[in-house]
């Protein structure tokens, strides 16, 4: 076996493969239920809206750590274009665009990566082509919208931001629950927060800012993935460019959670989420639950798609 013996154990306590049937596409998602939306729609007390996601833009975060994920290229391919001859009248502008599914703030779809040949509930690889993916394509999600949990790992220990490469644990997670005064419930989708973001939540990024900011990082380890399971967590994202601590002390393995997540529990995980403003509020009025929409684009086969999630308290 390629993988450490704790690995596979993991994988075994973890796995959802025929939980929702043998044709199942969507995973954890499925345990986001019409009666605990309704749930989450409550939450909505003042109206105050909050957008997680990163600016889209050419000077972005990526730096080719992950090849082909480019950052945005936008430019014009019309400019005030008379549409009747006349530029009195209707004039007409647009533009076009070309970057990487998941080059800022974006889901991982079930189809994102695999290992043995197979991806979520025990599909083969094969069903991705050049075409994409002909299962667990992200446009299968239709809609992502359920109550969100803030865990502030990062203030809950009194921190800024955490350390370069600090493992967050189960404890650490219990932590946070602690600090939020709430429980984690089945359908919640669980947003991480390390801080590491700040990193680049400037105007103009140099190198060296999104080189640390992707590496070394934060992030939780291999060992929180039962902590999400026997919670029946929907999805979870992170302030991180890879959500799970990268890179691993031991180096046994490349990425790990990301295997664990979505090949065997088939839950959605994001990174690159913007939570510092959310995360002052919270602070601000002791609340870290609200009503979460972070629906997907609904790009057909797409592994995986940006979003703008909206947090609303």
């Amino acid at each position: 076996m390629p993988f450490p013996d704790e690995f596979y154990e993991l994988a075994r306590r973890v796995n959802n493969w025929g939980r929702w049937g043998d044709s199942d596409e969507l995973g954890t998602v499925n345990l986001i239920t019409n009666e605990h939306v309704r749930t989450a729609a409550s939450l909505v007390a003042q109206g105050k809206r909050f957008s997680l996601s990163l600016p889209l833009d050419k000077n972005g975060i990526q730096t080719g750590l992950m090849p082909g994920r480019v950052n945005p290229i936008r430019t014009m391919i019309d400019i005030n274009r008379p549409m009747l001859g006349d530029p009195t009248l209707f004039c007409n502008t647009d533009d076009i665009v070309v970057m990487g599914l998941q080059s800022a703030t974006h889901w991982d779809g079930l189809a994102h990566v695999s290992y043995d040949g197979r991806m979520y509930n025990g599909y083969d690889t094969n069903s991705i082509t050049v075409d994409g993916a002909g299962l667990c394509g992200i446009e299968k999600i239709e809609t992502l919208v359920s109550r969100g949990v803030l865990l502030d790992v990062a203030a809950a220990k009194n921190m800024d931001r955490l350390d370069p490469g600090y493992h967050i644990t189960c404890e650490d997670l219990d932590e946070a629950e602690e600090f939020a005064k709430l429980k984690v419930a089945a359908g919640d989708i669980v947003l991480v927060r390390t801080g590491q973001i700040q990193l680049v939540r400037k105007d103009n990024l140099k190198p060296r800012d999104k080189t640390e900011y992707a590496k070394p990082t934060p992030g939780l380890d291999v060992t929180t993935a039962e902590w999400f399971f026997d919670r029946n967590v929907a999805a979870v994202t992170a302030d991180t460019f890879s959500l799970e601590v990268y890179p691993r002390a031991d180096r046994d393995m490349f990425l790990p959670l990301h295997l664990i997540h979505i090949v065997e529990m088939g839950m959605t995980q994001g990174q690159n989420w913007d939570l510092e403003l959310l995360a002052q509020d919270c602070e601000e009025d002791g609340v870290y639950e609200f009503f979460l929409d972070a629906s997907p684009q609904k790009f057909v086969g797409g592994v995986g798609t940006l979003v703008n999630p909206i947090a609303i308290k």
